[in-house]
């Protein structure tokens, strides 16, 4: 690929975004390509009409040590717009029992606080944790539930909901070493890097809205319902793109394909993607709540998993819900409420709800589907992948989908 000064991102997701902020810091040009009416991707926000408020499409939770969103959002000028408390908690409730307990690490790297009943998951033993350590070992196609379930508390009640949170696929499915390289990057670290981090307005209002600020500023261009349906090629290089407005000669320009996996194989043949998703499942209720220490409680043996409580509006997330996906959103939305309630202290009939459904949120974090992650190099000279489902090495994150962006940047800047 030869150095260029101009680039084409096609997708404005988180992914493209990324990539397009690198490029820019680095003195490149650059133009996004957008199909939908907006950036942001499966990361934003919208106002719901029926709501009658501004709600985000899906629920995120970050942590202090996710540190490529930490530059990212330091270099939009957005550092400051999450929200989160200053010590790393976790609340969690047992819908069965009514139990509650608040999982709380030490910020160091040595983990006192296993030592300490009372920080730790109730009915576990401080020797329980080394089972960790077990993730730093895992290698090949081991799943999370081969690797860790030992039919003990920690594994129903910490392990198993992180994993299903994290790799949004079921334990019996999930590939252990994906999540171990989440643990590895957080828990691990301590506790200064599981401080759990929210936007504190919206998604878009972190993400995207100040990253289109900052690219405009200098220079970059959007474009929305901008489609691309094709690529013309000559020999190994992209010479040209096919938008709604007719073919656009892009000169040698350089190009970063920030796709979904499957748009992405229909611009490449040939190119081998994940072919497997996993659903998620976002409800939320019109309803104000006492967001608690947290401003989130995770919910053990219930439909939901999450609950999020936000400035008039407690949003469920459930993740790896292909069993659910296909059930009316209604029925969704009165299995989900008991939750609710009994997470935030809620009673009375279920308010006006929403469910939002991603049935292709994420690939399926198995071996199976690992294996199709492309690299981001392609064998056509000027043009890189970027994107969640890409080899990150990581989950289908946040973390990941600016990590793929940033290294397709990377690429091109040093070609």
């Amino acid at each position: 690929m030869r150095a260029v000064r101009q680039v084409h991102v096609i997708g404005a997701g988180l992914a493209g975004l990324s990539a397009a902020v690198a490029l820019t810091a680095a003195g490149r040009q650059v133009t996004l390509h957008e199909a939908g009416p907006a950036a942001g991707g499966r990361c934003r926000s919208y106002f719901d009409r029926d709501l009658g408020c501004r709600i985000d499409n899906g629920n995120h939770l970050l942590l202090s040590g996710n540190s490529a969103t930490a530059e990212y959002l330091t270099t939009i000028g957005a550092a400051g717009s999450l929200t989160g408390p200053q010590v790393p908690l976790f609340p969690f409730v047992d819908v069965a029992s009514g139990a509650r307990w608040t999982l709380v690490p030490s910020r160091g790297r040595i983990p006192w606080w296993v030592l300490r009943p009372r920080r730790r998951v109730p009915g576990t033993r401080a020797r329980d944790y080394l089972s960790l350590l077990a993730l730093r070992r895992v290698r090949g196609d081991a799943t999370v539930k081969d690797a860790l379930d030992d039919g003990g508390a920690l594994y129903r009640k910490l392990l198993e909901p992180l994993a299903i949170a994290a790799l949004n696929t079921p334990p019996d499915a999930g590939l252990a070493r994906l999540l171990g390289r989440v643990v590895e990057e957080t828990l691990m670290r301590g506790g200064a890097a599981c401080l759990p981090r929210v936007p504190r307005v919206g998604l878009s209002e972190s993400f995207v809205d100040p990253a289109v600020a900052w690219l405009t500023a200098r220079g970059g261009v959007l474009h929305t319902g901008r489609r691309i349906a094709a690529l013309d090629r000559r020999g190994d290089v992209v010479v040209g793109l096919h938008g709604p407005d007719g073919p656009l000669d892009i000169d040698g320009a350089a190009v970063v394909l920030a796709v979904p996996p499957l748009v992405a194989a229909d611009l490449l043949p040939g190119l081998t993607v994940p072919q497997q998703f996993s659903a998620i499942l976002n409800v939320h209720f019109r309803i104000t709540a006492n967001p608690g220490p947290a401003g989130f409680v995770g919910v053990i043996g219930g439909v939901a998993e999450w609950v999020f409580v936000k400035p008039g509006i407690v949003a469920v997330t459930i993740s790896a819900a292909n069993r659910l996906a296909d059930l009316p959103a209604e029925e969704i939305a009165a299995r989900v409420w008991p939750d609710v309630c009994a997470a935030v202290g809620l009673s009375g009939a279920m308010p006006p709800w929403r469910v939002v459904k991603e049935k292709r949120a994420t690939f399926a974090a198995t071996a199976a589907e690992e294996t199709r992650r492309p690299g981001a190099r392609t064998r056509l000279r000027n043009l890189v992948l970027a994107g969640y489902w890409t080899a990150t090495g990581l989950p289908a994150t946040i973390e990941g989908a600016i990590r793929s962006g940033r290294t397709a940047a990377h690429l091109i800047l040093a070609s």
